[in-house]
């Protein structure tokens, strides 16, 4: 899958339901290649992991589940 079609999909708390927001870039672990999180790109209603802003990064571990339209994603 290509980060293009990543960013093309929509962003949903599985805890809530809400539109989190849009991918903007990701982040990977230079040693291995792997994907150790997302940076999005927050709506403005209402959804925060803290106060930087409207981006944030959201681990990849807390990926739900990728589908053919949205991305599921656990945030407690």
């Amino acid at each position: 899958m290509l980060l293009s079609e990543l960013q093309n999909k929509t962003l949903i708390s599985i805890n809530d339901g809400r539109n989190i927001g849009s991918i903007i870039d990701i982040k990977i672990d230079e040693k291995n290649g792997n994907i150790l999180s997302i940076i999005v790109e927050q709506n403005k209603k209402g959804f925060s992991f803290s106060n930087k802003g409207n981006q944030e990064e959201i681990k990849w571990s807390n990926i739900d589940k990728i589908g053919e339209d949205v991305i599921l994603i656990n945030v407690t």
